[in-house]
């Protein structure tokens, strides 16, 4: 068969390098009529997962509930043609909005251009490819922010169970004045919000103890498995449309028992330009002003948002054999936070909980998020007078049960097993997180930093005596442990009775930089006043062409070392003409 032609692969190369920066491409030319059934299965169940879930984030972040349904549909479109993992899905989620009520301090217009912010930021770091960079965030790191989060949402949403009002929002505050003022609990909100959380555990529990779909039983086995099925999946939707029609009822009667989420806009978003400054009651806020007031939220927000997306899609992604693309889901959410801030949305990442209901019902491309997308709008556009008969209990229940999960009590004892020493950075980030989000994440990231060099700095040193002493490091030489090594070979040197020789092994020495080479100069003329000859042995071949570059005085190499036999050393000239050899 003959080769194509040069200008068949051009084409075929600049289609390729457009399918990855647009993956629908490679994915709507199978599209088939079983997975259009699959995907609106899906995406008409997440649907009615993400709105119950998008009024309670929104009380989270500490904005109007109408602020969490704008957040939620921007994210289904865009990723249906920029995203490389089938199951993902964009929108609200608990710990980015706890992130946004740090940062936005509770005001609408900062949280928008927040988003619009973060998602340039997202873009910018996705074209530059810098997904490389949550490398760096070690999983205790990870662990301990998570679980510090849903304690901190969790309990959060203490006042709403009890109906108490004018409560602090910061984590010390809010425990103190939420103890102190139990006794103002509203009967009705307490029943109410128990009963919305027992009710969401026993359908949690029911979904998980379902069986595979009934495929040879009779009619009526399949449709009560259908019934409990779609009550378990839609267990968010059905909890919070009971405790609003038992609202209503009560309201109808002329009682009101329970703290409503009150009257919320109707109609969709107004299409305009994310704020670039505010109004204030002494003037006006600049856009240079918010940019200082939001600090380094422009930095956690973006990354956080890339870290939980990441670890969502990775799990799914090794659950359903394929591979994702970092950097490409960085230009989703960056797209996505930009596209949205123009609707009004609050910054948005990837749902884990939405996630795990769209791979359950089956989804077989990002094309689902079209359905909840268009639910969410439907919502907005002919729902909105409903929702202000949600009681605030309910939605508590709702995020009590999405944030439950993510608190990791095994991790304690994982570590423990594995490596005690992580349980340092966990620890750190966990209490930090507490005091302020940034501290404890940062604190943790410099944590792991610390315990990753301190071995560089500290590399195992073995040190033997056999006629003379031979100094063999365990790995590789940075200039962190220059004063290290050097302390350790003159401590031994010096302790000897009388001056002798002194052979340094490298043959675990796969790299040196400029700061240990000066220092070995040093080491070489500080052992000589001494009476000591320092030798090489052991060198590898970039370690021994860095060390002929320098030309260290007195440099030997030498090619052995045995107690019987002599010893080969040669000079640095002799070396330099061996190893060109």
């Amino acid at each position: 068969m003959p080769a194509p032609a040069p200008q068949d692969r051009g084409r075929c190369c600049s289609y390729r390098a457009v399918q990855k920066r647009l993956p629908i491409l490679s994915w709507l030319p199978r599209y088939s009529l079983a997975w259009l059934q699959l995907d609106l299965i899906a995406g008409a169940t997440v649907g009615l997962t993400v709105v119950p879930q998008a009024l309670a984030y929104a009380e989270v972040a500490g904005l109007p509930v109408q602020y969490g349904l704008y957040s939620s549909f921007m994210g289904c479109f865009v990723y249906c043609f920029l995203g490389t993992a089938k199951d993902v899905t964009l929108g609200p989620t608990a710990i980015m909005s706890l992130l946004v009520s740090s940062y936005a301090f509770h005001d609408p217009v900062y949280a928008v251009l927040l988003a619009f912010l973060s998602g340039c930021i997202q873009l910018a770091m996705g074209l530059l490819r810098l997904g490389f960079l949550l490398d760096f965030i070690s999983c205790p790191v990870i662990k301990g922010f998570t679980s510090a989060a849903s304690v901190t949402i969790g309990f959060s949403q203490v006042k709403n169970f009890l109906g108490l009002r004018g409560i602090p929002r910061q984590f010390f505050l809010q425990v103190y004045e939420t103890l102190r003022r139990i006794g103002e609990t509203r009967a009705g909100d307490a029943i109410l919000g128990l009963a919305c959380l027992v009710a969401l555990t026993g359908l949690g529990a029911m979904k998980r103890r379902l069986s595979g779909a009934p495929g040879a039983e009779p009619l009526s086995a399949r449709v009560s498995y259908l019934i409990v099925w779609i009550s378990a999946t839609a267990r968010n939707a059905l909890v919070v449309l009971s405790a609003g029609l038992v609202a209503y009822s009560f309201q109808a009667m002329g009682s009101r028992p329970f703290t409503l989420t009150g009257e919320v806009p109707q109609g969709l978003p107004a299409l305009r330009l994310p704020p670039f400054a505010e109004a204030a009651a002494n003037g006006t806020v600049p856009f240079g002003r918010m940019v200082q007031d939001m600090g380094d939220g422009l930095a956690v927000v973006p990354l956080m948002g890339l870290l939980e997306t990441v670890a969502i899609a990775k799990a799914f992604a090794s659950q359903n054999g394929y591979r994702i693309d970092p950097n490409q889901e960085l230009l989703a959410m960056g797209f996505t936070n930009i596209l949205g801030s123009f609707v009004s949305s609050y910054p948005v990442t990837g749902s884990f909980g939405r996630t795990a209901v769209n791979a359950q019902t089956g989804a077989c491309t990002p094309a689902g998020g079209l359905v909840t997308g268009a639910l969410v709008l439907l919502s907005l556009a002919y729902l909105t007078s409903c929702f202000s008969y949600v009681p605030k209990a309910a939605l508590a229940a709702v995020i009590v049960c999405a944030v439950a999960p993510v608190f990791d009590a095994g991790i304690v004892r994982t570590l423990w097993r594995v490596k005690r020493l992580d349980l340092v950075p966990l620890c750190v980030t966990f209490l930090l997180c507490f005091w302020e989000v940034q501290y404890g994440i940062v604190a943790g990231v410099l944590v792991s930093g610390v315990l990753l060099l301190y071995p560089i700095a500290r590399p195992p040193i073995k040190v033997s005596d056999r006629g003379g002493l031979l100094v063999q490091p365990g790995s590789s030489l940075h200039f962190p442990a220059v004063e290290y090594l050097r302390d350790t070979l003159c401590k031994r040197a010096l302790a000897a009775s009388s001056p002798r020789s002194i052979i340094l092994d490298c043959r675990h020495v796969s790299s040196i930089d400029y700061t240990v080479v000066v220092g070995l100069a040093d080491l070489l003329r500080e052992l000589r006043k001494q009476g000591f000859a320092l030798a090489f042995r052991g060198l590898q071949d970039n370690v021994l062409q860095v060390l002929l570059a320098a030309d260290l005085d007195e440099f030997q190499h030498c090619t052995g070392w045995q107690e019987a036999d002599e010893t080969l050393c040669l000079s640095g000239a002799e070396a330099a003409a061996a190893w060109q050899q």
